[in-house]
């Protein structure tokens, strides 16, 4: 695990680096064009907007049915710098953020009492809405959401944060224009909407520095052609644009036979899509990287039994031929659940290990950071955080000692669960 945010007294009293001028603006009083500055504890200063504690959200900001963790502010989509401050007069802090559904932005900031710090992070924004196509045209106007998904804060018209821990006492938001991270895959990739379960796609974001973005669009159930014909693949290509880059990570239901209407073979109708989904992004100036699945935990001895074996192969396969880069994620799973042993590797894993393919918070994290791990080695490592130092998934953090803050319960008014 990166070891949490912990301020060593030099670096509370050393001169802060300079903020972007955006930011200058707000502190000053004069905030720049579309940012909004929010005060979520004492004096509000010229320009800034005072929130009561639990004030429901209206008129564009506020919490969540009024409680004290989910704070929401209007936006369309986009990707947002959220600049964050930290620190209490009297008290020592531990703060960790996340946005949207669970995408983690800010672990276990821990602050002396008497200092106050400042942290920025980029969250990507988006709706369901696509461009109507031209008279007589195929297509259509909106992504093809699942129940789960419907009405959910990744696909809403706000920026939502979920604030444990001790919450910020401002919170600065401003459109930017930065480099975005596209994931495309199934449950395994998704921002999973509730605890215990975790994806390694919604760990991602803590990775990086605040000048790229993480639009995780991968779903649970996904299947190459399924994110076509529900237009998923269409809202990504709507939305991307040159030097931006695309992780494509398929798999666990591509090999389902028993799905004959979304079925792909490995050696065969996989391939082409992959080689199709790399075109339509190249030509449209974005960098496509595969990304092999991970395994499942099923058990051959004290060895993982390959279940997506054919497909990993199929995408490194795929990738050699087309010189784009592929991250390894099924061989870092196997050392990794392998490192742990079948007694402890359940401990990676959704329901108390019950669940063989989906992963709770630790494995997730774990996944996310071999992930980083392939990226640093690829001109996109450049936005990773200079902290996170080398990573080897056959030698994974201790289980029990890892800790980030659960998420709370999501209101039924909002379908954000399982």
């Amino acid at each position: 695990m990166v070891a949490p945010l912990v301020l060593s007294p030099a670096a509370l009293h050393a001169a802060p680096p300079s903020p972007p001028a955006a930011i200058i603006a707000a502190d000053t009083g004069r905030p720049a064009a579309g940012a909004r500055r929010f005060v979520l504890a004492g004096k509000a200063p010229a320009g800034s907007i005072a929130v009561a504690a639990g004030r429901h959200y209206a008129d564009g900001y506020g919490f969540e049915d009024g409680g004290p963790t989910l704070f929401s502010v209007a936006a369309t989509p986009g990707n947002y710098r959220v600049t964050v401050t930290v620190g209490r007069r009297d008290a020592p802090t531990r703060s960790t953020i996340k946005a949207e559904s669970r995408r983690l932005m800010l672990d276990d900031a821990t602050v002396p009492a008497g200092h106050s710090i400042t942290r920025s992070f980029i969250v990507n924004v988006r709706d369901a809405a696509l461009t109507p196509p031209p008279l007589n045209a195929p297509g259509g106007t909106h992504v093809l959401l699942k129940p789960r998904e419907q009405g959910s804060f990744g696909w809403d018209d706000r920026l939502t944060l979920e604030l444990l821990g001790d919450a910020p006492s401002a919170i600065l938001v401003e459109p930017v224009a930065v480099p975005t991270m596209f994931l495309l895959g199934d449950s395994t990739v998704t921002d999973q909407q509730a605890e215990p379960a975790a994806s390694w796609g919604q760990m991602l974001p803590v990775f990086f520095k605040p000048d790229i973005a993480v639009a995780n669009h991968a779903e649970s159930g996904e299947t190459l052609k399924s994110f076509m014909s529900e237009l998923r693949f269409a809202k990504v290509l709507e939305s991307v644009k040159p030097g931006d880059v695309a992780l494509i990570q398929f798999g666990h239901n591509d090999q389902k036979a028993q799905w004959p209407q979304t079925y792909a073979a490995a050696d065969t109708t996989y391939r082409d899509y992959l080689r199709a989904w790399i075109a339509e992004f190249r030509r449209r100036g974005v960098t496509p990287i595969l990304v092999t699945s991970p395994e499942r935990r099923m058990w051959t001895g004290a060895r993982i039994r390959a279940t997506l074996g054919d497909y990993a192969a199929a995408a490194k396969a795929v990738a050699a031929a087309e010189g784009v880069a592929v991250i390894d994620l099924n061989a870092a799973s196997v050392a990794f659940y392998e490192a742990l042993g079948p007694a402890r590797a359940p401990l990676a894993f959704n329901d108390g290990g019950k669940d063989a393919t989906h992963h709770d918070n630790y494995g997730a994290w774990v996944l996310a950071r071999a992930v980083a791990q392939g990226l640093a080695a690829l001109p996109v490592g450049a936005h990773l955080r200079d902290d996170i130092g080398r990573f080897d998934p056959a030698r994974p953090p201790d289980p029990a000692t890892f800790r980030l803050a659960p998420s709370g319960k999501r209101d039924a008014t909002r379908p954000d669960g399982n």
